[in-house]
């Protein structure tokens, strides 16, 4: 059966119908011309660093947005510690960078990548300041048993170590990573996991503003009539095609009349945007990648939301179900890391008091506890994540 679309692909990536190299020429009495459209997709979307950042990060408004909300919130959450020094070094910035903008690039180094590093600046045994790197330039190095031994920094042709110390278990470097389980020592980015919706969301940005500059109408086929009695050559063929694409196609050739001859007929196929429902496809795409990142929908403007009843609720959640759990995995683990260089009793912990979308909570809970007759104050002060009065 003849295959009008046979000399173009599919925008969405199908295979073209064309016919095998050994199959004889199909007569030209009625070939067709489809307006030019999107070219084939390449397939899915790469996982590195650089493609994520890219693609995701730097195309996409919705992974753009998540990640920054994320960032800035989770840095936003100032991180207490019983221990003089220690509450310095993470109140001090590097020179033109704040503590608060040095939280948000690791943060969003693990948003991005799925690890984010934090190297201890030393002044002889006691760290000062605290750089993040990004999680691109390390690579992990192992014992024949498969045991860290410590990471490598390569940036820009030079070479950095950080060796871990076989008695103590210090290392200069810390590293932080989300759950992983096909790799025990690399962590899996939600952007990884949301690459399909996010090629999806930007190609379907492409797409539409590739209907924009063609009138809006995708496509449409130049027939010619058998009765006519003449056929077109290769040559008209080929004349033809780049006569429709370079003066009726893009906005400035929009509504142009276009003028038929020697027996050729213009049939439109029109795929109205209903049809297409790139609208609801795009908006679906939209809330698989805030799904990944842990963000409600609302949060980010997308309507048909109706999973919580306002956006404070939503606030709300974010803040329980992502912020709060990420901020408590970094303290904690930084903590660890830290107990290395000021001893096991320096703690460190995230101030939710400071966290003003939880002061509604909290007021709630104090409330609660004030009213209560039956315990006594210390034990009040103990529910409520204060120091109890000695």
């Amino acid at each position: 059966m003849f295959n009008p679309f046979r000399r173009f692909a599919d925008p969405f990536g199908v295979p073209d119908a064309r016919p095998p190299a050994n199959t004889p020429p199909e007569r030209k009495a009625a070939r067709p011309l489809l307006a030019p459209h999107l070219p084939r997709s390449s397939g899915a979307p790469s996982q590195d660093y650089a493609t994520l950042c890219r693609d995701g990060f730097a195309r996409n408004p919705i992974a753009h947005r998540c990640v920054r909300l994320i960032a800035e919130s989770a840095a936003s959450v100032p991180l207490r510690s019983s221990d003089a020094q220690l509450s310095r070094l993470l109140s001090r910035g590097l020179p033109g960078r704040s503590a608060t903008e040095m939280l948000e690039s690791f943060y969003g180094y693990l948003q991005l990548g799925g690890n984010a590093f934090f190297e201890a600046v030393l002044s002889g045994d006691e760290p000062i300041a605290l750089i993040a790197h990004r999680p691109d330039t390390m690579k992990m190095g192992a014992d024949a048993k498969g045991k860290a031994t410590g990471w490598t920094q390569e940036v820009g042709g030079r070479t950095r170590r950080f060796p871990r110390d076989t008695a103590t278990g210090r290392c200069a470097l810390f590293h932080m990573r989300l759950f992983n389980p096909a790799n025990d020592c690399h962590g899996l980015s939600p952007l990884s996991a949301a690459a399909q919706a996010v090629d999806l969301h930007n190609r379907g940005a492409v797409w539409a503003k590739a209907l924009l500059e063609n009138s809006a109408r995708p496509s449409g086929a130049l027939v010619h009539d058998p009765a006519s009695g003449e056929r077109l050559t290769d040559e008209q063929f080929e004349r033809l095609k780049s006569e429709l694409e370079t003066n009726f196609s893009g906005p400035r050739a929009a509504g142009r009349p276009l003028v038929l001859e020697g027996g050729l007929d213009w049939k439109t196929i029109s795929m109205s945007p209903t049809d297409m429902d790139f609208i609801q496809l795009r908006r679906e795409a939209a809330r698989e990648i805030a799904l990944a990142f842990g963000v409600p929908p609302m949060l980010l403007g997308l309507p048909g939301d109706n999973t919580y009843a306002n956006y404070r609720e939503a606030n709300q959640a974010f803040w329980r179900q992502t912020i709060i759990p990420l901020v408590s995995k970094t303290a904690s683990g930084m903590q660890g890391w830290l107990s290395g260089f000021f001893g096991e009793g320096a703690s460190l912990v995230p101030d939710l008091d400071a966290v003003p979308a939880l002061a509604e909570e909290r007021a709630v809970l104090w409330k609660r506890l004030s009213d209560a007759r039956f315990i006594r104050e210390d034990e009040a002060r103990v529910l409520a994540g204060l120091e109890v009065k000695i």
